[in-house]
């Protein structure tokens, strides 16, 4: 099949900027709509917009698809010192607690801090950096706040590494295994500013009180997933997917309406040239957003468990998550056997896109789900990467409003995407580098790296 690529590379970025919706898409989604935590009533507003949308956009099926997350949420939430308030956000899954103790500052909680702290610990409130100590090994933070729970520590206090007053829902619990991921003990984050209060209040032997009641309990969520279908290799699929849930009340501009509304454009745009040139995929392309990411990926693990576990997976699986923090600069694949494949599309495409490999298996986003079973699973090089916006940090918290979606950037998103995706579609199958991963050997690996922090550049 003879495809004349600058007609169509004309019409997809032409079709991606002035046809783009993305304005339209981010105020529903974080201002109608508002805070999308998995199991509330506005994610499940925002499930049937998406759903709507794709219709109305032309898909050849869509439909949510409802499944029971294993959700929580909490109430009451404080830490005071003398009855004074200590700006206080307690961990994704925290378990209730009611605890008063010393406050005792452990610094970044690495082996020398907590030798030095160790007689003091049994029964304290510690306070511990969130980052890494510089020059210094890094550690997960889940497993220095094991370290902690071993010592004795009653519950713990981490400082937010961002400035301004900020503190956001941070995620404890060894996320490699998702399903497991718990916080140790119970935890919280306070922003630098009380963080320094609290560390010079333990310097005058004072005390900390930490409440938290929180419930867990399972309800009803759905993923959203649509398909434009392809004519040359219909039992083969590509797969484009972000998550459309957030953390408790926060808007998500960046995280992450940015990703769902990437999907959304991109689907659009591909079945715009379907339905305005007849120029259809190759293969199908599948479009999902999931539910429960924040909560331990379980909407990503859903989709995987009912379409992948007897069903052949798809030849790739991209991830598009806070993709408002840097622009485009190509693909992240966790297996490095297509790296040349798909470094040879984005030279057809020129504009001077890169595809990498990482160095370790990277269990951050809903690309996790598919590469723990030996999928080819990639996400976009830009968050936590060089180049990212020095403006862009905003994720889990109340500040992560519309205004922090970059317009501009989700239209280069929309349109390099399907460029990339429609390409790959019409790969023939022979064309396509064996994938020698399992889902043992991807265990056998996973088990090598635990305890590491990934490198993230």
């Amino acid at each position: 099949m003879n495809l004349d690529w600058k007609e169509i590379d004309r019409y997809l970025i032409g079709e991606a900027w002035a046809g783009s919706r993305v304005a339209e898409h981010a105020r529903v989604l974080c201002e109608e709509i508002g805070p999308r935590w998995s199991s509330s009533e506005a994610e499940a507003k925002a499930i049937d917009y998406i759903e709507t949308q794709m219709k109305a956009d032309g898909h050849d099926h869509a439909e949510a698809e409802p499944f029971e997350v294993r959700t929580w949420d909490h109430e009451e939430a404080e830490a005071t010192v003398d009855g004074q308030p200590i700006h206080f956000v307690p961990f994704n899954r925290c378990p209730t607690c009611s605890v008063e103790g010393p406050i005792v500052d452990v610094g970044f909680a690495t082996p020398h801090a907590l030798q030095d702290a160790r007689s003091d610990l049994s029964g304290s409130i510690a306070v511990m950096n969130l980052g890494h100590e510089p020059f210094t090994t890094p550690v997960p933070h889940n497993d220095r706040l094991i370290q902690l729970r071993e010592a004795g520590t009653a519950a713990v206090i981490c400082v937010d590494t961002k400035t301004g007053d900020r503190a956001e829902y941070h995620n404890a619990g060894d996320w490699s295994k998702p399903e497991r991921a718990e916080p140790p003990l119970p935890v919280a984050t306070t922003s630098r500013e009380d963080g320094a209060l609290l560390r010079r209040h333990s310097l005058e032997g004072r005390s900390v009180r930490f409440v938290v009641e929180s419930r867990f309990y399972n309800a009803p969520s759905a993923n959203v997933a649509g398909r434009i279908d392809g004519d040359r290799w219909p039992d083969e699929h590509l797969h484009l997917g972000g998550h459309h849930d957030t953390v408790l009340c926060a808007p998500g501009g960046n995280d992450n309406a940015s990703g769902t509304i990437a999907v959304l454009e991109t689907g659009r745009v591909l079945a715009g040239l379907k339905r305005d040139l007849g120029i259809g995929p190759g293969r199908p392309i599948r479009f999902v957003t999931y539910s429960g990411e924040e909560q331990g990926f379980q909407g990503a693990i859903e989709y995987v468990n009912r379409h992948y576990v007897s069903g052949a997976p798809p030849r790739l699986a991209v991830n598009l998550d806070e993709l408002s923090t840097g622009h485009i600069k190509g693909l992240v694949l966790a297996f490095p056997h297509l790296r040349n494949f798909i470094q040879a599309q984005f030279e057809q495409m020129g504009d001077g896109l890169t595809c990498h490999v990482m160095a370790q298996l990277d269990a951050s986003s809903d690309h996790f789900p598919f590469l723990r079973k030996g999928i080819d699973a990639a996400h976009c090089w830009r968050w936590r990467f060089r180049g990212r916006h020095p403006d862009s940090d905003f994720h889990h918290e109340t500040a992560d409003t519309v205004d922090k979606l970059n317009v501009r950037e989700l239209k280069e998103y929309a349109a390099q995407l399907s460029r990339l995706l429609l390409r790959l579609s019409h790969q023939p199958p022979e064309a396509w580098p064996e994938n020698p991963q399992t889902e043992e050997s991807v265990q056998k690996r996973l088990a090598e790296e635990r305890g590491t922090v990934v490198r993230v550049y």
